[in-house]
């Protein structure tokens, strides 16, 4: 499992370690790893070309001490100094005693443009994990010259590290090494995507954060513990039973997507409740159907609703019906709009709620623009809100079951091939199958994106062709199979 933690709680971490190690130690140890990681990406260190945008702080200082190891190697070394009279002193003196060289930002006689985009290597360390904001005026036109690729020092400068935002103009690196622990902001679009691949160097930290992460991401040994196995003595109720209430006259495609996510991600039988049960048994004959209202459709383990349902009054009765039961509730699409925080106040079961960023940004009365801005505070504020938990669809899916460490989940396997009509009704499908299996709301939601995110990359592979939703769903039982290793 990849584990972040806030800045906050990494220098405190920092502060205990280094108060038992001898001066400079910590920075020494990620240097070392730093240059280790851009000596992996030039493959040959000898006569490359390296180029170091330095900061003031300490972020600067690690630079410029890897710097110094490249150039000892025999890389040619240029700090580009945005702040020369506070660049860290003893990185600078490092630098130089190793045969590198540094220049103010803004020489003229030697151009920092042209230094930048001659190198075959650029380390950004312009600012550390305590930067906000965006990028200022200078850095951005020097970051705009870099032509070769480019290493983030612990963090992408211009990004914020607790929450994943970018405010402004901010470093696109190809690769991020980053120190200790995983910072939220690697993990949490729009910043991830600025991250570039990451590498994780051990600088020690470990033994000195808390064993509750702020924010955690599940890989695949991790799901494999979670996903739900048949045992010699079991039958559909004990693998779970899911009630699907989904589709309409207008969307009857909406009830045969959950549908078959629901068969496929492992349910002991699927109950259908709705108007299109003639499509749903024409394409999956092991549905049980019935006109409802749901709660005489027979025995469930838990409920899925929404995908397709429409807005009428039947839609509201039938949303209704489904959370005065005693079993959890997944609530997705149509079922969103229809809810208030008063629906979920009475209900002494766990509901989950599935929205993309549109129609959480309806939910809490704000733009979407802000949800997809702030996609880590909104996921929180849904989740408290609501009373419920909450998995924010997008470019990484964030699960949030309420506040406090350890309630945020980001899904690491999403790909834009997944903005598709209706690949959202199949991930519904398949949460609803997990949750009736009896995984909580908080394991059924991550195990179900990630499985989701990891059928569409199987579908999409090895060609990027476009896909469909059912594509999605066909896949899933593949990447069940290769999870279970």
């Amino acid at each position: 499992m990849r584990i972040a933690y806030s800045v906050e709680t990494v220098r405190a971490a920092e502060r205990d370690l280094m108060a038992r190690l001898p001066e400079g130690a910590l920075m020494q140890r990620a240097a070392a790893g730093l240059a280790a990681a851009c000596a992996g990406l030039l493959g040959r260190v000898y006569g490359a070309r390296v180029a170091l945008l330095v900061g003031s702080g300490d972020n600067g200082g690690d630079a410029l001490y890897a710097g110094a190891r490249l150039a000892r190697r025999g890389a040619g070394v240029t700090a580009v100094l945005l702040a020369p009279d506070r660049a860290h002193a003893g990185g600078l003196r490092a630098l130089r005693a190793a045969g590198g060289r540094a220049i103010p930002a803004s020489s003229a006689s030697d151009s920092a443009e042209t230094v930048l985009a001659r190198a075959d290597l650029v380390l950004d360390g312009i600012v550390g994990i305590g930067g906000k904001g965006g990028l200022r005026p200078e850095a951005e036109r020097l970051i705009g010259a870099v032509r070769g690729t480019v290493v983030a020092v612990d963090l992408p400068s211009g990004v914020d590290a607790d929450t994943g935002e970018v405010r402004g103009p901010a470093v696109r690196a190809d690769a991020t090494v980053t120190f200790g622990t995983y910072k939220p902001g690697l993990l949490i679009d729009p910043a991830r995507e600025r991250a570039g691949a990451l590498r994780l160097i051990d600088i020690g930290l470990a033994p000195h954060l808390p064993p509750v992460p702020d924010v955690e991401a599940l890989q695949h040994g991790d799901v494999a513990a979670l996903l739900p196995r048949p045992g010699a003595e079991s039958d559909k109720y004990r693998r779970g039973v899911v009630g699907v209430v989904a589709g309409s006259a207008r969307y009857p495609g909406a009830a045969v997507l959950a549908v078959a996510g629901a068969l496929r991600g492992g349910a002991g039988a699927v109950r259908y409740v709705g108007p299109a049960a003639d499509a749903v048994i024409a394409r999956f004959p092991e549905t049980l159907v019935h006109s409802g209202p749901p709660h005489k459709a027979g025995r469930v383990q838990a409920w899925v609703v929404g995908p397709g349902l429409g807005d009428d009054a039947a839609a509201r009765q039938s949303l209704d019906d489904v959370l005065a039961s005693d079993v959890p509730v997944l609530v997705d699409a149509d079922g969103l709009r229809l809810l208030s925080p008063g629906d979920l106040r009475s209900r002494n079961a766990a509901t989950l709620l599935t929205p993309h960023a549109g129609e959480a940004a309806a939910l809490l009365g704000v733009p979407r623009e802000q949800v997809e801005q702030s996609r880590l505070a909104h996921v929180r504020t849904l989740a408290e809100r609501y009373g419920a938990t909450v998995l924010l669809k997008g470019s990484t899916t964030l699960i949030c079951s309420g506040p406090g460490p350890g309630s945020v989940r980001v899904n690491p396997t999403g790909t834009g091939w997944l903005a598709t009509a209706g690949s959202g009704d199949v991930l519904s499908g398949l949460t609803g199958a997990l949750l009736a299996a009896g995984l909580s709301t908080h394991d059924a939601a991550s195990v179900g994106a990630y499985l989701h995110g990891l059928a569409a990359r199987h579908a999409t592979a090895p060609s990027g062709a476009p896909i469909a939703a059912h594509d999605v769903a066909t896949a899933l039982p593949e990447v069940w199979r290769d999870v279970l290793g």
